[in-house]
């Protein structure tokens, strides 16, 4: 199975999760007096957009090259993670004042059985978030990555509601918007995560350089090629889910041209067949002082 195939097997698998547990998530708050399910409930519905966002900028992503894109399509990537943070900053705002107008709102206490489902929803997101991060990080996708985010935010506000609620139901009468007040929380852990999610995005947007050991893996495998004699300079920016390498490699200064030619083409072949991550690789020859 090739990389896109990964993502995109991943990307519905969070789609599908998300659209059930949005509904699940709805009725029980509603009917179970319980406005913190209701708020995991418009997190997951946003989840679902997001998602899809996710899955048409992996197909995106993963068209070959052409005149006009001649590194790829894979930046659009880190602007598909910052829609998705945009929809998580969203439904925080949303989940935030909502929860702020209940706390002063008298209502009737959750039910009870809510912590059951809330129990079983904590459990689904954490699997979810191993799953897809696991995914992620096979493919290297940043937007993939923030997928995974979504479950794990997902999960950390379930377990503000199951804090909240069973603290309204333990003290009784008079401590109702424990509810709310998990709400509120939860909110604020979604801001939290959206900054972890949106800054490694802007870090590949930037060419940040970000990725020390992959650069010690392409030294490693360079001065295995016969002729190589070191490497200098090496950069190295993510695309998508792959790498792009500028590399300076230092060969003997009593070759041709004709010879430093040959090498620079053996040495990408080796690369490419070593590291199969890495897109373009530009190799700059220079001679042994």
């Amino acid at each position: 199975m090739t990389n896109e195939e990964t993502a995109i097997k991943a990307t519905y698998f969070s789609i599908i999760g998300n659209t059930a547990l949005a509904l699940l998530k709805g009725v029980a708050g509603y009917f179970g007096n319980s406005y913190a399910l209701v708020a995991d409930a418009i997190e997951s519905t946003a989840d679902i957009f997001s998602s899809f966002l996710v899955l048409l900028g992996i197909k995106y992503a993963n068209r070959p090259a052409d005149e006009n894109h001649p590194y790829g399509h894979g930046r659009i990537e880190p602007l598909v993670t910052f829609l998705v943070v945009g929809f998580l900053i969203t439904s925080a705002t949303i989940i935030g004042y909502e929860s702020i107008q209940n706390i002063g709102t008298p209502h009737a206490l959750p039910k009870a059985w809510t912590l059951l489902v809330l129990g079983g929803i904590i459990v689904w997101k954490e699997l979810s978030f191993r799953t897809v991060m696991k995914r992620a990080e096979e493919t290297n996708s940043s937007s993939l990555k923030a997928d995974a985010w979504h479950h794990r935010s997902d999960a950390i506000t379930s377990v503000a509601a199951f804090v909240g609620i069973s603290f309204a139901l333990l003290m009784g009468k008079g401590y109702e918007a424990a509810d709310d007040w998990a709400a509120l929380f939860a909110a604020g852990l979604i801001f939290y995560n959206s900054y972890h999610i949106f800054r490694p995005a802007l870090g590949e947007i930037l060419d940040e350089h970000v990725h020390d050991d992959l650069v010690a893996d392409i030294r490693r495998v360079a001065v295995t090629v016969s002729g190589v004699l070191g490497t200098e300079k090496c950069f190295v920016r993510k695309a998508g889910m792959q790498y792009h390498v500028d590399l300076h490699a230092t060969v003997s200064g009593d070759i041709s041209v004709r010879e430093g030619h040959e090498i620079a083409h053996r040495l990408q072949d080796t690369l490419r067949e070593g590291l199969p991550q890495l897109g373009n690789v530009l190799i700059h020859i220079e001679p042994q002082e």
